[in-house]
């Protein structure tokens, strides 16, 4: 057995054993998404306690301290009952007052496991019996990716808005492919997926081109970072950056927590690999002295931006083109109406066509993500110097990855192969000029976009197959699965208007 094949049964050993556990504690009422959050702090824990007691370079991750000594993971081992849950919500509590990647991993933490005898039980059994430290940052890191993926499917609390699927993502890295002297962040980072396949992308390169002294420390203490509004999902990014050796526990954070939009950048990055929450409003609930609830829309005053919208996705598109240094490039996960909205829609396309190299569209079909429903795009650009009057965009190629295309997460889920001709047609790291025109991938020139009405780059060409076409019979289950999704993807816009006239909130759909 190979060392490769080796690892992928001891992940598939941890996951089997992690996820019989979940489907315990399903049944208690704790959602995946719990489950995968309290694996965060115990696994945590473990691991805090194994480095300080290895023989060779110990090493003191909880605060260093007289207060702490005999506090962690030998408390929670010897505790039972009620005494148990006593301590783990002590210790939960103590270690979110904590600094650096300590307080984002343990900020607002709870015990969601209210059962004392199945927390001992986890406890015990299936994080003390295994030595984590042991089985390497990449056995540990894809068990928790795999517990992270399942988390995802688990719809009904949402999880799957911060879960994209990884074929996408490795498909978008290959495109851009990040290099360890790229500084590289997601400002809508969710469970980390972009930042950790960055940071594969870059391994696997070393493997014929060792990396330095210097590029290491970069890759692992700084290079590679992120952030996410959500505290419980920035917890979920800076433990699964961790697991695969990214950062140190008592570091610098890696994964800060807040609204990316709300300030102009304070660092700049050379590679931005994002996939922005979808919803088209941005918005907030105000709480009068009368007890009355009122919902306001959220307008950035930003100055580096081009134009002021509530637009969220347009905001994020001009947060993130601000966020590149010239000559950086972004490859983001954008919805329809980023290409096709009038008003602030078509300022920000004319600006980027214009101002940046907005070379690569990847229309991306129905029914990838966890949230039904949703039209998305990816878009690849570049930051360039000023150059008034002359747009560095010269051509945008669209490859048409939707018309024709049917997808559903289970009966005919996403892989990797199906990019592959979309990958083939972008030549990554080769010059566009050679780029070949086929029957899904397009070259449209710049003059051409920018006498469209609105600057609209909701560009299609081919025609899906008709009824008569051996094509269209696609399985009941499907077609079933396309009904949902059309459904759902009308509802979300009546949930948008709702919203801007005061009424119910709109749901988040999918970002990383």
């Amino acid at each position: 057995m190979t060392d490769h094949s080796r690892a992928a049964a001891e992940t598939q050993r941890l996951v089997r054993k992690l996820i019989n556990f979940r489907n315990v504690m399903r049944d208690d009422g704790v959602s995946t998404i719990d489950y995968v959050e309290q694996l965060t702090y115990l696994l945590f824990l473990k691991m805090a306690h194994e480095r300080e007691n290895r023989s060779l370079r110990p090493e003191r991750i909880l605060p260093d301290s007289p207060v702490w000594r005999g506090r962690g993971w030998p408390e929670l081992v010897s505790a039972d009952g009620d005494d148990l849950e006593n301590a783990y919500r002590h210790l939960l509590e103590d270690l979110g007052n904590q600094a650096g990647t300590l307080g984002v991993i343990f900020r607002k933490a709870q015990n969601k496991i209210q059962d004392p005898a199945k927390l001992k039980r986890l406890i015990q059994d299936y994080i003390d019996k295994e030595n984590w430290s042991v089985q390497g940052v990449d056995v540990n890191g894809d068990a928790y990716e795999a517990l992270l993926e399942a988390g995802a499917e688990d719809t009904k609390t949402g999880a799957g808005q911060y879960f994209t699927p990884r074929p996408l993502i490795d498909a978008m890295v290959e495109c851009v492919q990040p290099t360890a002297n790229d500084t590289i962040t997601d400002p809508a980072a969710g469970t980390g997926g972009f930042l950790l396949a960055a940071h594969a992308h870059i391994l696997k390169q070393a493997e014929t081109e060792p990396l330095t002294p210097e590029q290491r420390k970069h890759v692992q203490q700084g290079g590679i970072w992120g952030n996410e509004l959500v505290d419980g999902t920035a917890r979920l990014a800076a433990m699964n950056l961790l697991l695969h050796g990214i950062g140190r526990p008592n570091g610098p954070q890696l994964i800060t927590v807040g609204d990316s939009l709300a300030q102009p950048p304070t660092r700049r990055a050379s590679l931005v690999l994002a996939n922005p929450p979808f919803g088209r409003k941005s918005s907030i609930t105000v709480f009068g002295d009368d007890g009355k609830t009122n919902r306001e829309e959220i307008s950035y005053s930003r100055q580096d931006f081009w134009v002021t919208t509530t637009n969220k996705q347009l905001n994020f598109v001009q947060h993130i083109a601000s966020l590149l240094e010239i000559h950086g490039r972004a490859a983001v996960v954008v919805p329809d109406n980023v290409l096709f909205e009038g008003g602030a829609g078509e300022t920000i396309r004319r600006r980027l066509l214009q101002e940046y190299d907005v070379h690569t569209l990847l229309r991306l079909p129905t029914g990838i993500f966890y949230a039904g429903g949703v039209k998305a795009n990816v878009l690849f650009f570049e930051r360039k110097p000023a150059n008034p009057g002359t747009p560095w965009t010269k051509r945008l190629w669209v490859y048409d990855f939707r018309t024709g295309q049917r997808f559903t997460l289970k009966q005919n889920p996403l892989t990797r192969a199906h990019l592959d001709d979309f990958v083939k047609c972008y030549r990554p790291g080769e010059d566009r000029n050679h780029r070949t025109e086929t029957e899904r991938f397009r070259a449209f020139p710049v003059e051409e976009l920018l006498a469209r009405d609105k600057v609209n780059l909701d560009i299609t060409w081919l025609r899906d197959s008709g009824i008569d076409d051996t094509d269209s019979l696609a399985p009941p289950e499907v077609i079933a699965a396309e009904i949902v999704e059309d459904l759902q993807a009308a509802l979300a816009e009546f949930a948008a208007i709702a919203e801007s006239l005061g009424g119910v909130k709109e749901s988040e759909l999918p970002g990383e």
